[in-house]
């Protein structure tokens, strides 16, 4: 068993299928197979053995693709790191997880620090001047393009994932050759992949989004890996017109950002198939998409510590709101506090049992056994199951508020601003309040053109959820700041409303949107 015997196996049966395209250029079958057969041996060269860590601290270009494929084929760990990491937060990770050596480019390279890093042995420069480094090209010419993969076991750890760390310091979540190519299999099983689809890959390859649900299961179904390096909504939608995409994964916040377009302009028929993940998805975004393009985006559902695919909205019968029933050899359920499973339609922690769960996080048993009980992973997520056993995320345990004592859950009051005609995007938080404990807030993007008050939001929510729940006050800003794989940030929306005025909130959420659109959205 190996991660990468999907591309060995696609090089047998279609080696002069193309494999990736990226910028104009293309790679077959056995020009992926054979490139990673070259980096796997320059490892070897280099020292690199079985179970040492290999990080990879890159963008969305092909080499993080070789580089992936042959760090496996030699038994080696995959560490990804989030591109747009800096210094004390890379050293942290490689510190951490004890890299070995690290692939990087040359601009990225001023992001690692040279000293308090024993095990580090070698550096590996991708795009840019190598300098004192090595230079990705120059190990791939001196290597041979034959090699034998490494017989993992289906346990062995295969892939470091670290968290976003937005309450902490990050943690790795370990994840096995079992873990990813289960998830590949059941990933390739309900979206139908079959040789003949072109998935669009613009969502970081760092994260287990891209990695699993589209680069690996892709490659195991011989299909091909169209990579955008980032996600700009204007050139996202003419390569899918180029290329004939047939596959669309995103994050919620990308489809609310095409919503906000033309689609007219652009030839998307090649598309047979919507999907999103890493994030909820806002129910009146998704009834939108449906109105006006007549297709659904199925949803699914999952961590990066359940590799991370774990339900899905749905091969048999689709319901907004819902991310569907668990996948294949998974199970779920809705717990209380004492983690006893509640009745359908009671409010609990969603947990998670099967082949997709992580080994734990690295290095770290006591974090690992906060969340992994009895074999059920905790996922923090408080979600309801219906009379048909389909499940429904309700919020994060985290990001619940707590008014007066009184629950409020941000994305039931989120799905209720979203109906307002000029609101484009919307994120809802708590803030302290000396009298309530918290208070709700609101910060939203209109769409252009479009005007709105706040009263007039105020207002809507008053109209379907107890006042409570409504916000004590609407703040209008140009954009919301989010992660690479579209998670709002709300921590930093609480600090900017404690700490800045309106005008100051406005720029700092700019940069942020501008750091986004230098890596991946």
């Amino acid at each position: 068993m190996n991660i990468a015997q999907n591309i060995a196996r696609g090089r047998r049966l279609f080696p002069n299928r193309e494999a990736l395209v990226f910028e104009g250029k293309t790679f077959t079958y056995r020009d992926l197979d054979e490139l990673s057969n070259r980096f796997g041996n320059s490892l070897s060269g280099l020292g690199v053995v079985r179970g040492d860590r290999v990080a990879l601290f890159l963008p969305n270009i092909p080499e993080f693709v070789i580089a992936y494929l042959g760090v496996h084929k030699i038994g080696g760990i995959v560490v990804s790191l989030n591109a747009m990491l800096k210094k004390d937060e890379v050293k942290f990770i490689l510190q951490d997880c004890g890299a070995k050596l690290v692939i990087t480019t040359a601009e990225m390279r001023q992001e690692l620090v040279g000293s308090g890093l024993p095990c580090l042995e070698h550096v590996v420069i991708t795009e840019g001047e190598a300098g004192n480094d090595i230079a990705f090209e120059s190990v791939l010419e001196r290597a041979s393009a034959k090699l034998a993969l490494a017989d993992m076991g289906r346990d062995d750890p295969a892939v470091i994932v670290y968290t976003s760390g937005t309450t902490g310091f990050p943690k790795g979540a370990t994840l096995s050759h079992g873990n990813v190519i289960s998830n590949v299999y059941s990933k390739n099983h309900y979206l139908n992949m079959c040789p003949t689809d072109r998935l669009l890959l613009y969502v970081p390859l760092f994260h287990c989004f891209g990695q699993n649900a589209i680069l690996n299961s892709g490659l195991n179904a011989c299909s091909t890996i169209v990579l955008q390096r980032r996600f700009d909504p204007e050139r996202t939608l003419e390569i899918v017109g180029k290329e004939r995409v047939t596959l669309f994964c995103g994050v919620p916040t990308a489809y609310i950002r095409l919503l906000n377009m033309d689609l007219s302009r652009y030839d998307l028929s090649s598309i047979r198939y919507y999907f999103t993940a890493a994030a909820p998805m806002p129910v009146e975004i998704a009834q939108r998409w449906y109105e006006r393009l007549g297709i659904v985006i199925n949803e699914g559902y999952g961590l990066t510590e359940t590799s991370p695919f774990a339900s899905y909205n749905h091969e048999l019968r689709y319901k907004f709101g819902s991310i569907g029933t668990p996948i294949e050899n998974v199970e779920m359920r809705i717990v209380d506090a004492d983690g006893q499973e509640v009745a359908p339609g009671e409010w609990g922690e969603i947990v998670i049992r099967g082949p997709n769960v992580m080994l734990g996080y690295w290095n770290r048993p006591a974090e690992t056994a906060q969340v992994i009980k009895n074999s059920w992973f905790h996922s923090g997520d408080i979600g309801v199951m219906d009379d048909e056993d389909y499940f429904y995320i309700v919020d994060r345990l985290k990001d619940m508020i707590n008014v007066s004592g009184f629950k409020v859950y941000p994305a039931e009051v989120e799905n209720v601003i979203y109906q307002h005609p000029a609101v484009a995007e919307v994120a809802v938080y708590g803030m302290p309040d000396p009298v309530k404990g918290e208070i709700v807030q609101a910060s939203v993007v209109l769409k252009d053109a479009y005007s709105a008050t706040e009263q007039e939001i105020v207002t809507l929510c008053r109209e379907q959820v107890a006042k409570f729940k409504c916000p004590q006050s609407v703040k209008f800003v140009n954009l919301i700041p989010k992660n690479a794989t579209g998670k709002v940030l709300k921590r930093v929306l609480r600090e900017d409303s404690q700490n800045l005025s309106a005008p100051e909130i406005n720029w700092q959420l700019s940069q942020t949107e501008s750091s986004l659109e230098k890596t991946d959205d």
